[in-house]
Formats: structure tokens, C-alpha cells, sequence
């Protein structure tokens, strides 16, 4: 294996990086010593070519359209608003809330919402997405926060 596809590999495990290369703001140095698979130079090279080759970030377009609903807890699964295993969670007086977003949220969209909302300090309690509909659950307390930063990440 090459320098270079060793490289971009190891890149590919590091979502952070590979989104900081796409970004163009990525050292490439640093980079190369924290993915540790060869003299960093050549792996700082490497890095470059492959950053010139990787699309921009595409910026968001279309509208998304977020609520906050308040008072989640557990429920049976046709009442729900998100099931996952054998949970259920839905509106009647429980401890969470819900962030719903509508319209042009796709799923690819939730791995930015929860990152958001980790770097922000907030505690994911589930989530889920399909195409159009991304619903987030966090404690009740974190609810108008966590909106702000869901709307924020989905540039609605």
C-alpha cells in the first residue's frame, strides 16, 4: 500500500479531518502526526493532493422548518413519534423534547445536528431520520438551546 492510499485510509476513519480537508482549513502536518502511518511529510503531501481532488462543502440549500415538542416519554408504538428496538417515545407529559425538523432535511443531515449539539453540550437522548423528517430527543431542560442549535446546523 502507497503513502498516499495509506493516508487517505487512515483520513477516511477521521470524519473530523476529512471534513476539515474538504473545508480547506486542515494542517496538514498536524494532520499527518495525529494520523501516525508514515514520515509526516509524505503524508502531509499526500494530504494536499488529496484535498485538491475532494468537492467543496456544499452549502445548504432548500428550507427546513424546525419545532420544539415538549413532553416526551414513553409510549406504545402506534402513538409514537420515534421507536427504536422496543422504545417508544411520544407527547404526554414525559421528561423530554422532540426538535422536528420538516422539509429538506435529509438523514446525512443528523450527523451534523448531533454533532452540533454534542460540541454545544447537549445530550442526545435518541434520533432519527428519513428523508424530509430528522427528529432529535433531548432532556426537557436542554429543549430552547437545543433548538437554536438544530435550527443553526440546518440553516433554517
Amino acid at each position: 500500500m502507497t503513502v498516499a492510499s495509506e493516508a487517505r485510509e487512515a483520513l477516511r476513519r477521521e470524519p473530523f479531518l476529512h471534513e476539515a480537508l474538504r473545508a480547506g482549513v486542515l494542517n496538514y502536518t498536524a494532520a499527518a502526526r495525529h494520523l501516525d502511518v508514515g514520515d509526516e511529510e509524505a503524508v502531509a503531501a499526500a494530504l494536499r493532493r488529496y484535498a485538491a481532488d475532494l468537492p467543496d462543502p456544499e452549502e445548504r440549500t432548500g428550507s427546513v422548518r424546525v419545532e420544539m415538542q415538549s413532553g416526551l416519554g414513553d409510549a406504545q408504538s402506534d402513538e409514537a413519534l420515534l421507536t427504536v428496538g422496543d422504545r417508544s417515545l411520544a407527547p404526554g407529559g414525559g421528561e423530554f423534547t422532540a426538535l422536528v425538523a420538516r422539509g429538506d432535511a435529509t438523514a446525512a443531515d443528523l450527523g451534523e445536528v448531533v454533532t452540533r449539539l454534542s460540541v454545544e453540550g447537549v445530550d442526545v437522548v435518541a434520533a432519527g431520520a428519513v428523508d424530509g423528517y430528522l427528529l432529535v430527543v433531548v432532556d426537557r431542560r436542554a429543549g430552547v438551546d437545543a433548538l437554536r442549535h438544530v435550527e443553526d446546523a440546518l440553516g433554517a
